[in-house]
């Protein structure tokens, strides 16, 4: 074995310079032995037997293992392609020295050459930073041509190792081969280390606190307190004050425990501008109560309606809160005239305040409001007491800057103290109109409902005192008459909503003849006259013609029958713009209320049911003047409605009526259709089975007859009057039949 480790050397001649070999770029290269006879002819060498074609054949064997592709399938890496391990721990290269290599350069300077280490055994970074040492020469001195490599012709990169450095003068040893600077890693780093993939909660911490509060915001109350129990970080945020600028309890405030409740106000009571607690009924119970309500000092709108604070914690907090603008203390029996009292003091900038309700407040505290908040222009004082003092009265008319008064319930309320609201105290008269000169009003909503003391006298001072009136409610005064109603009507050019209900002694004439002339007509929306029982078609008809922005009417226990409800279906009809896009969806234009209606019956129901699921061709709409847009998208040349009658009638009829308006809001006109056929069948069959079960037979024979009708059209629905146009608007022709007559 010692001829086959003999070294082969590569290299100038032993007895040449190494310095003037080195000249040249330092590179080591692989000579070609393919044509051996190019090669300079060694010298013999003595005492060495001659080399067998065994050890050229284990040369060739040992480079084809170097280079061969299946040593990677076993877990070694490739010296010439990738000659680093996955861990960056070994590098795979050629040594240039090594002690135990029996290719190391001899330690003469005269026989200093190079060699390639054993194949067998990969050199790692530490013996090529390991300085080269000196080795005994081999015992001949004449240069042995290394075997020739299978793949000598391979692309693989030359790698160039520089040695001038190393090489000085003869006798010295070489130097350290530096490592490439790209493949210098620490020892503790892998040589690819990944770059860790962030969680939630990393990308969460690292957001900034204003972005956690801004997505906290989005949370309902509700929520937030859920969430606050899921750690520290959550809680502090869930119970930051920027998220409680308007905390409105009304929706969970059954739900919400009064300490969670106490921590979030208290916490939040510097930032709370909009506070609502209506219904908190557990605020009383809590023994903190008075911190919780001296935590809010900002308060710009305070609602408290329905909650139990007392009179000690609601006078600290009105008494904190001197920017209050609106405040709602409804039904609270803790508000007293001293309450009325702080609020004049501490908070004068409010513009409404509702004080409905409160049993402990009389008249005498409004008076005190009054003068003391020159801000206040909507004043709630239903079912309050002592409105029959003139002095109180007096102050009404001086401040004048009410612009909503709720009175409803004052039951104390008389026509001199409303005289005296309105007139003043011995006003001047002017001989020409018999009027008071005063100067106008400013109300525009004024509610008087249920003052029973109020009659005719009182109520006509209304007449042309307020011009800028838009909301009149007298409902439940059946004393009043036409002669109350009728200067209102003549001078309130501006009155949109009209609440006339229970006022039993109103006739005909004063909507016919005074209503239905005068300059309110282009602003009516709203208008109740329920339990008019004198009321009928020849009052109801003419307003509906006059009054085309109409929205709501109700006409419950009144006269009125099905002439009236077709008068209102063609004002719809009239007024309403209907398109030629079949896709879409109309609107309700038109409220009405007729039910305990005794003269309305099925045929007007029916009527406001067929012109909601109306569909007219081109030539009907314009025979009956009906106005149709033309967009630029029309899909038919039918017209469909955009606004419909949403109807309350007898309580038998209006789950069909609630289903057939259903169906007409989707767009789907034939089922609608089809809906309201049937039901009028179904009204007929039941109105002709007679009283005490006879008849039975007819309404079976009826009821089969519609049965088979329908069956018939169903079958026909294609058939339409224009063509396949309609055919999916379900606007199929009725298919003639022979039914037996109702009289025989």
């Amino acid at each position: 074995m010692a001829d086959v480790t003999t070294p082969t050397v590569i290299g100038p001649a032993a007895d040449g310079d190494l310095t003037q070999d080195f000249q040249q770029p330092d590179t080591i290269v692989e000579e070609q032995h393919h044509n051996h006879s190019q090669q300079p002819a060694a010298a013999p060498l003595e005492n060495v037997p001659p080399k067998s074609r065994n050890r050229r054949r284990l040369f060739r064997g040992l480079s084809r293992m170097s280079s061969s592709s299946s040593l990677a399938q076993t877990g070694r890496a490739r010296s010439a392609s990738t000659p680093y391990s996955p861990t960056g721990a070994s590098l795979s290269c050629i040594a240039l020295s090594s002690s135990s290599s029996p290719f190391a350069p001899s330690s003469s300077a005269n026989n200093s050459t190079f060699a390639f280490p054993p194949l067998s055994s990969p050199t790692t970074i530490d013996s090529v930073t390991r300085p080269l040492s000196p080795s005994p020469s081999p015992p001949s001195t004449a240069t042995t041509p290394f075997p020739p490599f299978p793949h000598s012709q391979s692309t693989n990169a030359i790698r160039k190792v520089d040695l001038s450095a190393g090489i000085g003068s003869a006798g010295t040893t070489l130097g350290k081969v530096p490592m490439p600077h790209d493949m210098v890693r620490s020892a503790s780093l892998p040589l690819f280390s990944p770059r860790p993939k962030k969680t939630f909660y990393q990308l969460w911490n690292n957001l900034p606190r204003e972005i956690k509060v801004q997505v906290f915001r989005l949370l309902l109350p509700k929520d937030l307190i859920r969430i606050s129990r899921v750690n520290k970080q959550f809680h502090k945020l869930c119970y930051d004050g920027q998220l409680w600028t308007t905390f409105d309890a009304s929706e969970f405030y059954q739900d919400i425990p009064v300490e969670s409740l106490s921590k979030i106000i208290t916490a939040a009571g510097p930032f709370v501008k909009d506070l609502n607690l209506r219904g908190c009924i557990q605020i009383d119970k809590f023994q903190d109560a008075l911190l919780m309500a001296s935590a809010c000092a900002n308060l710009v709108n305070a609602t408290l309606e329905g909650c139990l604070i007392d009179f000690r914690n609601l006078d600290n907090l009105l008494k904190r809160n001197n920017r209050l603008a609106h405040i709602n203390l409804a039904g609270l029996s803790s508000v007293k005239n001293d309450s009325c009292l702080t609020l004049a003091q501490h908070c004068n900038q409010i513009e409404v305040l509702n004080l409905s309700w409160c049993k402990h407040v009389t008249a005498e505290g409004v008076q005190t409001v009054l003068e003391g908040c020159p801000k206040l222009r909507d004043l709630r004082v239903g079912e309050i007491r002592g409105f029959d003092r003139i002095s109180v009265a007096k102050t009404f008319f001086e401040t004048n800057r009410l612009e909503r008064l709720d009175m409803s319930g004052c039951t104390d309320l008389t026509d001199e103290a409303l005289g005296v609201m309105l007139h003043g105290v011995d006003p001047q008269i002017d001989l020409l109109t018999d009027r008071p000169i005063v100067p106008p009003r400013r109300l525009r909503h004024l509610d008087l409902s249920r003052c029973s003391r109020l009659t005719d006298h009182g109520v006509a001072k209304l007449g042309y005192c307020v011009p800028d009136l838009e909301g009149l409610s007298l409902g439940n005064l059946t004393t009043l008459t036409d002669a109350a109603l009728q200067p209102i009507f003549e001078s309130t050019p501006k009155l949109a909503y009209l609440d006339l209900e229970d006022l039993v002694e109103l006739t005909n004439t004063l909507f016919s003849t005074t209503l239905a002339k005068s300059k309110c007509v282009e602003t009516l929306t709203h208008m109740s006259i329920s339990y008019c029982e004198d009321i009928g078609d020849v009052g109801m008809i003419p307003v509906l013609r006059a009054c085309t922005k109409l929205r709501s009417v109700e006409m419950d226990n009144t006269r009125i029958s099905d002439l009236t409800l077709a008068e209102a279906a063609g004002m719809v009809r009239a007024r309403a713009v209907r398109t030629r896009i079949h896709k879409h969806r109309p609107s309700i234009g038109l409220s009405l209320t007729v039910y305990d209606c005794p003269n309305v019956t099925r045929t007007g129901v029916r009527e406001i049911l067929s012109r909601n699921a109306e569909v007219l061709s081109p030539q009907k709409a314009s025979q009956n003047g009906v106005s149709i847009t033309t967009p630029n998208n029309a899909v038919s040349a039918y017209t469909f409605p955009t606004e419909i009658i949403a109807l309350k009638c007898f309580y038998g009829w209006q789950m069909t009526v609630d289903e057939h308006n259903k169906r007409v809001l989707k767009g789907d006109f034939a089922a609608a259709h089809r809906l309201e056929r049937k039901w009028s069948d179904f009204i007929q069959a039941n109105e002709e089975a007679g009283v005490g079960g006879r008849g039975s037979r007819r309404r079976r024979r009826r009821a089969r007859e519609a049965q088979q009708a329908h069956v018939d059209e169903e079958a026909a629905g294609g058939d339409v009057e224009a063509g396949a146009g309609a055919t999916g608007m379900g606007i199929g022709r009725r298919r003639a039949r022979t039914t037996a007559c109702a009289i025989m």
